[in-house]
Parts: structure tokens; C-alpha cells; sequence
């Protein structure tokens, strides 16, 4: 392809995505190599034809001493020759590579430099250098190492960005049209020589992969754009639908960051919805998705949906816990503060209302013996030898002697028998006598406790459950 059909190609590539508009102000990421001057020699020739205000910047990384400094230089000079606006920054990557690994770290640190480019010249579009080459390497990396078909866009042509939109006019080139684009234009260009370091996975695929799959065909970068951007098209119109699935079925409590819903509802929506609801479930959860979520996690979940087990939890990254609890489902974070809340004593006052850890109102009352009780409502002896009364949750082992039957039950088999979700099991009060005995299980089930039916002097207790 010669330089003329080059940006022939280019230019209708940007008008079917629309990704310039006439008199926009576009920052250009320039490093010195063929892709990054072969876009800003472009973007130059068409700026005066467009009404174009063209700003290049250049980020030094600190990895290559001075070589990397002097990419820097050659990037300004080269707009000085053209007459166009630099900026070059310097950042320290070297910082934080131990945390997030060298590549991770550069980019980082890359793009919070274009942002505050974009944000300093109020541009509207960033424009990058990644090329069709790009594509099928960025593609191919995700196709071996991930299952999440969402990933298979690869890289978008354009996308939000700062106060504008990043866009890749190049995406619709080879490298090595790029690179005869160079030559025929007389451009310089300066090559970081880490591109050809096996040591990158990226590098692999682009020395190793690609050229055997160009050997079958050429244009295999065509084949896999026009994939990309048919997937992209798909995935959006299935998230909007996960979107409207999630808005249906899915309850979000922003106080305590949990989400919850009833699992037949969810699994009358497809598959293919199914999983892109839970994606946005976590992404709504978690401030910043955990790069050890996996598929195996979405499996694991979906597994959790249908499985025959009333109650079932499985822990996820940063201290999330899913948990089946019959028939819903929630999700939400364990802290140590809330478990710390959970196995606090209250001694409860009496005469007057008590209210409880969990927002609920324990009212107490003198009555007499022949007050009828109810579910949420408890007659006591008067006898020092139960007082003071305390509430506390339970613990390991705890039992009640139950009220009517000879012999006592586990505290964890009345929950099951009353379907009580495991969620809620470790924050329902229990009401505790001097002697550490249970006495009412609140709401749910009574202890045998002797009293006399024409006492005058009873210790009446109503319990009112919290307003939500």
C-alpha cells in the first residue's frame, strides 16, 4: 500500500466510526516510534483541510536512562519542525513496578499524563498509535488466557476518555504498511529495542504467532477488526439488556453495600444474560474490580444458583462473601467491626424501651400473668435468679431448652427448621438469663421457664422488629 492509498484507508476508516470532527482539538501520544509518527504526520497533514489544533505529548518512563530521554527530544524537535504544540513529561515508573509489574505500572502512569494533556488544552479527542497488528495480538492473548467473551472486542476504536474520547485511526493498517508509510514520507522514527524482548508476552505473540498466521492470510488484521467490532456491537445491545434484567431483579442496599435477589427470578432470564448480571452486580460492589476475579468465579456462582443445598456461602476476593440462603442469594462484605458489633452483650433496662443492635426495640413492661402472649411477645417471672437480662447472637454449640418438649435444640437447627437465611443468623438477638441459659430465641421459639398464670407481678417484653 503505497502512502496515498494509506490515507485514503485511514481517512475512510475514521468517517464509517466517526472519529474526528471538523475543528476538533486532538492530543496526539507520540514516543517516537513508526506507529506513533506515522499517526501524528497524518494527523498533521489533514489539520489545515479539517480545522484541526494538533498537541503532541511524549512520556518519558525512566526505564532507559538516557535513551529513553533522548525519544523525548526527538519527539519535540520533530514538532518544532512542524510547528505544532509539545508537551513532555517525565514519570517515575520505577516506583511502582514492584506493586503492579512494569507494564502495568508505565501505562498507568501514561495515561494519567494524557489525561491531565486533555484536561489542560480542553481537547476532544486522544489519539493512539495501536495498529491492525495490535488488534490480532491483543485478541489472541485474551482468546488463551480468559473465557469472557466480552474481552474479545479487543481494543475499542474509540472509547470515553477525560473530557473527550481516545480513538485509533490506525487500526484498519498493518505494521508493516505503517512502517513503508514511514519510509515513503521520509519520517524518522526511534524504536524502544524492549519491542523485540520475548520477555513480554505481547512480544511473543507479535514475533512468534502473528507472521504464521499472516503466512495463511495476509489480511488476517481485517478479519479480526471486523470480529471485533461485531462482537462489540453484540455485547453492547446484551449489556443493555443485562442492565434492564438487573434493574428488574436485583435489590441494592447502598448503606451496607450488599445486593440480593430471589433466585428463580434470576434464572428466568438466559444464560448469556445471566452472567453479564452478575459481572455488573460485582462491578456496582466492588469499588474496583479485583484482577482475581476469574471465570471460575462466575462458574461458581452460577453452580451456587442451581444447587441443591439450602445454604451454602463461597468467599470471594477482599473479603466478599456470596451466600445461598434458600431461595435468594446475596452478596456483601464481612468486616471485622460488623463481627465485632455481632458478639456484643446488652444488658437490657427495665422498665423501658431497649433498642437493639439491630435497629429493633425491646419494650419492657410490668404486666400480669394473664397477658396473652404472642410471636413477639415474652411473660417472665419476676426472680432474682434470672436477672439481669441480657441480649447477645449466637455462638458456637448454643442451645434452648425447648418450651413443651423434653430436651433442649441446637440455636442452628431452629434457624434451618424456620428457613431463617444464613445471612441474618449471625445478627438475631437472643435473649440470655443471669445463668447464661437461653430463654427466647426472638420471634422464633421460647425456653420452658415456670410461672404462675395469676402472678400480678410478670416481666412483660415486646419485641418490635425494625423499619426498613
Amino acid at each position: 500500500m503505497n502512502s496515498g492509498k494509506f490515507d485514503q484507508n485511514v481517512q475512510n476508516f475514521m468517517r464509517r466510526h466517526q472519529l474526528l470532527h471538523e475543528g476538533a482539538t486532538v492530543v496526539v501520544g507520540v514516543s517516537g516510534g513508526a506507529d506513533s509518527m506515522a499517526l501524528l504526520h497524518f494527523l498533521v497533514s489533514v489539520k489545515d483541510q479539517m480545522g484541526l489544533k494538533v498537541i503532541a505529548v511524549s512520556v518519558d518512563h525512566g526505564l532507559r536512562g538516557n535513551e529513553s530521554l533522548e525519544d523525548v527530544r526527538f519527539v519535540q524537535e520533530v514538532c518544532e519542525e512542524w510547528a505544532i504544540p509539545f508537551v513532555g513529561k517525565t514519570v517515575d515508573v520505577k516506583r511502582d513496578k514492584d506493586k503492579e509489574g512494569t507494564q502495568v505500572a508505565a501505562r498507568k502512569l501514561r495515561y494519567q499524563v494524557y489525561e491531565q494533556v486533555m484536561n489542560q488544552y480542553k481537547a476532544d479527542y486522544l489519539a493512539l498509535g495501536h495498529h491492525g497488528d495490535d488488534q490480532v495480538e491483543t485478541v489472541l492473548m485474551r482468546l488463551v488466557q480468559h473465557a469472557n467473551p466480552a474481552l474479545l472486542k479487543g481494543i475499542p476504536v474509540k472509547r470515553p476518555f477525560a473530557n473527550g474520547q481516545i480513538i485509533r485511526p490506525l487500526l484498519c493498517c498493518t505494521k508493516a504498511e505503517i512502517y513503508r508509510y514511514c519510509e515513503e514520507r521520509g519520517l524518522q522514527i526511534r524504536e524502544d529495542p524492549s519491542n523485540q524482548s520475548l520477555a513480554y508476552t505481547r512480544n511473543y505473540y507479535r514475533l512468534k504467532v502473528l507472521p504464521l498466521l499472516k503466512e495463511k492470510n495476509p489480511s488476517v488484521h481485517r478479519q479480526v477488526q471486523q470480529l471485533t467490532e461485531r462482537l462489540t456491537e453484540d455485547e453492547d445491545c446484551l449489556l443493555q439488556q443485562a442492565k434492564a434484567m438487573v434493574k428488574e431483579v436485583v435489590q441494592f442496599q447502598s448503606n451496607d453495600q450488599t445486593a440480593s435477589f430471589f433466585i428463580p427470578s434470576f434464572l428466568n432470564y438466559p444464560i448469556a444474560l445471566q452472567r453479564r448480571a452478575l459481572h455488573l452486580i460485582l462491578n456496582y460492589l466492588y469499588q474496583e474490580v479485583p484482577e482475581g476475579i476469574s471465570t471460575k468465579h462466575e462458574e461458581d456462582i452460577l453452580t451456587l444458583l442451581n444447587h441443591e443445598k439450602a445454604n451454602v456461602t463461597i468467599d470471594f476476593p477482599q473479603s466478599m462473601q456470596v451466600t445461598k440462603s434458600y431461595q435468594n442469594i446475596m452478596f456483601g462484605f464481612t468486616t471485622t467491626e460488623t463481627a465485632g458489633l455481632q458478639n456484643e452483650i446488652q444488658e437490657i433496662h427495665i422498665p423501658g424501651e431497649n433498642h437493639l443492635l439491630n435497629q429493633a426495640i425491646l419494650r419492657a413492661s410490668y404486666s400480669v400473668g394473664s397477658f396473652r402472649e404472642t410471636k413477639h411477645s415474652i411473660l417472665l417471672p419476676l426472680e432474682a435468679s434470672i436477672f439481669p437480662l441480657t441480649i447477645r447472637t449466637r455462638r458456637p454449640g448454643d442451645r434452648l431448652k425447648l418450651r413443651g418438649l423434653n430436651g433442649s435444640k441446637k440455636v442452628k437447627d431452629i434457624f434451618i427448621d424456620e428457613k431463617i437465611p444464613i445471612a441474618e443468623r449471625d445478627k438475631w438477638p437472643l435473649l440470655i438469663a443471669n445463668d447464661g441459659s437461653i430463654l427466647w430465641v426472638i420471634g422464633l421459639k421460647k425456653a420452658e421457664v415456670n410461672i404462675n398464670k395469676q402472678a400480678m407481678n410478670c416481666l412483660l417484653l415486646e419485641y418490635i422488629e425494625p423499619t426498613i
